[in-house]
């Protein structure tokens, strides 16, 4: 008895019907030709864009309360996406509540919406955490999509005015937050 080999033949591949072979030939390219399409169409996006008016918000905070950017008006911002989730989420924590304390005179405002979580961990996490500021529910990713968040953590740090001063995209070490800080201040 003859071996036979698992590898199709070239007899083999040209008995296929041409419209599977160039189908086989053509539908990856252009999977990857509309994979590239949108992500270059998410860079478009209007998002968060330093020197730029930072997109509003009307969500709702954990209790249901309402939290919109416009309220802040006048105050230096960090809005922080976050998950609990989130184990750089975590470790940024501890900065953004010294932060918070330490230009409390400055009148600096922190709003954490909540990013891909639900509001039973987000709660259970601040209060574990011990965060002194608002968090507030995007059940729809609506305002993460306007920002452009891809994932967890993503601050923005929005002026008095309204302004996009800075944005950081990962996890905030205290080096980049003295940093953020002193653009969004104007002293350390």
């Amino acid at each position: 008895m003859a071996a036979t080999s698992a590898a199709p033949s070239r007899v083999e591949l040209q008995r296929l019907p041409r419209g599977y072979l160039i189908t086989a030939a053509v539908l990856p390219v252009l999977l990857l030709t509309l994979l590239g399409l949108s992500l270059v169409g998410r860079g478009s996006l209007p998002g968060a864009q330093i020197g730029r008016e930072a997109p509003g918000f009307a969500l709702s905070d954990l209790n249901g309360a309402p939290v919109r950017l416009s309220d802040l008006r006048g105050r230096p911002v960090i809005v922080n996406f976050w998950a609990s989730w989130c184990g750089p989420c975590v470790r940024e924590f501890p900065l953004m509540q010294h932060a918070l304390k330490d230009h409390a005179t400055d009148g600096l405002a922190v709003v954490g919406i909540v990013f891909n979580d639900r509001s039973e961990n987000a709660r259970d996490f601040m209060t574990k955490m011990g965060a002194r500021w608002t968090a507030a529910m995007d059940p729809n990713g609506e305002v993460a999509q306007r920002y452009g968040i891809i994932g967890p953590p993503e601050s923005f740090f929005v002026d008095r005015n309204g302004i996009v001063v800075g944005h950081q995209i990962g996890e905030l070490m205290p080096r980049d937050l003295r940093q953020q800080l002193v653009a969004l201040l104007g002293k350390e």
